[in-house]
């Protein structure tokens, strides 16, 4: 049995030739800054390649309703395993979606009420609101109004009173709690309460449900409820819940990949993650984790550096190793891996106040706070104690001028690219158009100037069925995506294309003294995009990438109020000093700057805090405190303050190992 997946010359994206061999039954972390080349080398090559692989094991009639995977650009990839993937894409679903059904854990709770529950009320499918024989009739499932009974202005259906079944489900009870009544109490309420009721005939089911509603807690999340919908939980907790099913798996030697876990976890929480990495690995499975967090590094067996930067400047392996050593590698992560900002003592003093008053949305218990304008405020807080219901739900109805950058995915496609998405592209066809006294829509290759031949793709695609199709450039246009005479009109002597395969810094010395364009190219250096061409598709683009480019599109927009949800999204540490400096320029134009942020760093450089908890779900919801950061490491109640305490990401970093004991430890374990 081999002990390695052998990667030989990769080359996807912006990997050059890299060949690696990664330890199997290890959890390796891969590092460095965003757009090193992490995402290429994890997930488009050995997910992809593992997808495909065992994809190809199944019959054509299946893989007719699968997607595809064309071969990754590798010389050779051998040892991989089955793999389980779980990404960063937020979980949709509508009302028909619950915590409760995306974990399976639902149709366990059906099976209790449908043998236990009296009066009886027929089979499983009567406690479904997925199915007509469960589902209440008057909303068809939803617990939202419908037809004559909708606005009601609470919008919940007077029929189920939002439970969402129908009348006989909702009388069958199992000493005395019907399956709505389970399904919204928070998952540390019900696990006890599971032991208690049913009696000795229904351990076996109780006993399951207790096992995978323990799975939830085990990663922070013991303060939802199984009827949440999951297209209200955040991109953290979308991850978190789809690692659940993976918990309870008795699957040995399986691998398993994720991208940044840590994306939305507290401080306090990180060390639940870890805690669950290792079980994985434990049972003998290979963990590989795309991660920033320094404590999710920590815990690592195995540590690979991607680098040395971003783009073209990256797609190197600049370190291989263990986590100890990775901290003296003269690379950015190992420079960055134990830095700590000092907290700010210089606050700025507020220009004004803008006032919440009696916040009840969600688990909010009629909080007044006063954010202050004209500083940099951070809202911090475990996940679920109120934060975002605070400035969403309450805080941003009465500000609508307000620039909100949330977390919501940026839509990539292979149209689509940082001048488009921007906005700096409408400017660049103006200025064409004046330049040559033609129509704006020629410089366009989604409009008027596309290649007739490729539609402006600038390849073509051969659709082979079930085998991988092929994509070649476009021989009319050259892969220019333009007609030929679009081309011929240029703007300071280059054409179109030309112009977008400049990369963002050089653009903004091409276009310099243009206003206009100067100012939105320098949203993208700002948050450290210098190096993206600005005709780069957003699908090539890494989720760091994505998030930062979604932040360069709104920042130049006009606002005297900006509000940014969980910005360090994707950043690596050594970026989190660019995105401060960024903040400080808007705060210092005169501009009030609102983050909702768990970041250490990033709540070390406020201006002021608002500290919401002192946990989540029914034990948050309330005001910790408000005022500078100094303050909050004496608020003895926030969990926020403890961790600024210790002066730590997560927990106290491992102690040193000597260079010989470290490599020696390293040639036992992974050594041939």
């Amino acid at each position: 049995m081999t002990e390695h997946i052998e990667i030989r010359g990769a080359r996807e994206n912006n990997l050059s030739d890299v060949s690696l061999r990664i330890p199997k039954r290890a959890i390796t972390v891969f590092t460095g800054v965003s757009g090193s080349g992490k995402s290429s080398i994890v997930f488009d090559t050995i997910a992809a390649e593992a997808q495909r692989q065992q994809y190809e094991n199944l019959g054509l009639f299946v893989r007719r309703f699968l997607p595809h995977y064309p071969k990754p650009d590798v010389d050779a990839i051998e040892g991989l395993n089955m793999a389980v993937i779980v990404d960063q894409h937020r979980l949709g679903g509508g009302p028909h979606s619950t915590v409760g059904t995306i974990t399976d854990i639902a149709p366990v709770m059906r099976l209790l009420f449908s043998r236990f529950g009296r009066p009886k009320a027929g089979g499983v499918t009567a406690f479904s609101f997925n199915d007509p024989a469960g589902m209440c009739p008057d909303c068809g499932g939803t617990g939202r109004t419908a037809g004559a009974a909708a606005a009601r202005v609470d919008g919940i259906c007077p029929a189920c009173r939002g439970a969402r079944l129908n009348e006989a489900a909702l009388r069958c009870r199992i000493d005395g709690y019907s399956i709505a009544d389970l399904a919204s109490m928070e998952v540390r309420e019900l696990v006890p309460l599971l032991r208690l009721i049913g009696g000795e005939e229904a351990e076996p089911v109780t006993a399951m449900l207790g096992e995978r509603l323990r799975h939830l807690a085990d990663i922070g999340l013991d303060y939802l409820s199984l009827d949440r919908e999951t297209d209200t939980l955040s991109g953290g907790e979308s991850q978190r819940v789809k690692m659940v099913k993976q918990l309870g798996s008795s699957l040995v030697d399986v691998l398993y990949i994720l991208d940044e876990p840590s994306v939305g976890l507290h401080p306090r929480d990180v060390h639940r993650l870890t805690e669950l990495l290792v079980e994985l690995r434990d049972k003998g499975n290979t963990v590989l984790v795309v991660e920033h967090d320094p404590d999710v590094i920590r815990v690592a067996d195995h540590v690979i550096d991607m680098g040395p930067g971003a783009g073209p400047a990256g797609g190197h392996v600049v370190y291989e190793g263990t986590s100890w050593d990775l901290r003296h590698a003269d690379t950015l992560t190992g420079r960055f891996l134990d830095r700590r900002l000092p907290v700010k003592d210089a606050v700025r003093t507020p220009t004004g106040w803008l006032p919440i008053r009696d916040a009840r949305v969600n688990n909010l218990r009629g909080i007044d706070v006063d954010v202050p304008a004209g500083v940099l405020t951070v809202v911090t807080g475990v996940a679920g104690s109120g934060k975002s219901s605070l400035i969403e739900g309450a805080f941003l109805p009465g500000h609508p001028e307000a620039v909100v950058i949330d977390q919501s995915a940026v839509g990539t496609s292979t149209r689509s690219n940082p001048a488009t998405y921007t906005g700096v592209m409408d400017d660049i066809r103006k200025a064409f158009a004046q330049a040559n006294g033609v129509d704006a829509g020629l410089f366009s290759f989604n409009s008027a100037g596309a290649c007739e031949a490729c539609n402006g793709l600038g390849v073509l695609y051969l659709d082979l069925g079930l085998l991988e199709g092929v994509r070649t450039p476009c021989e009319a246009c050259g892969g220019r995506r333009f007609r030929d005479e679009v081309l011929a009109y240029r703007l300071d002597g280059r054409s179109v294309s030309e112009v977008l395969a400049l990369t963002v810094g050089e653009a903004l010395e091409a276009f310099a003294g243009r206003g206009e364009i100067v100012r939105k190219l320098r949203a993208m250096r700002d948050v450290g995009l210098d190096y993206l061409a600005l005709g780069q598709p957003l699908s090539t683009l890494s989720g760091g990438e994505c998030q930062r480019i979604k932040l360069a599109s709104e920042l130049h927009k006009t606002g005297s109020i900006y509000v940014l949800d969980e910005p360090t999204t994707g950043l690596h540490p050594s970026d989190v000093s660019h995105l401060l400096a960024m903040l400080e320029r808007l705060v210092d134009a005169g501009n009030s700057v609102v983050v909702v942020e768990h970041n250490l760093d990033l709540i070390r450089n406020a201006d002021w805090i608002i500290d919401l908890g002192p946990d989540g779900g029914s034990r948050g919801g309330e005001l910790v405190y408000a005022g500078p950061p100094a303050g909050l490491m004496d608020e003895e109640r926030s969990l926020t303050g403890e961790w600024l305490r210790r002066g730590s990401d997560t927990a106290a970093p491992r102690p040193e190992l000597p260079a010989d004991i470290a490599a020696a430890w390293f040639d036992d374990r992974w050594g041939d």
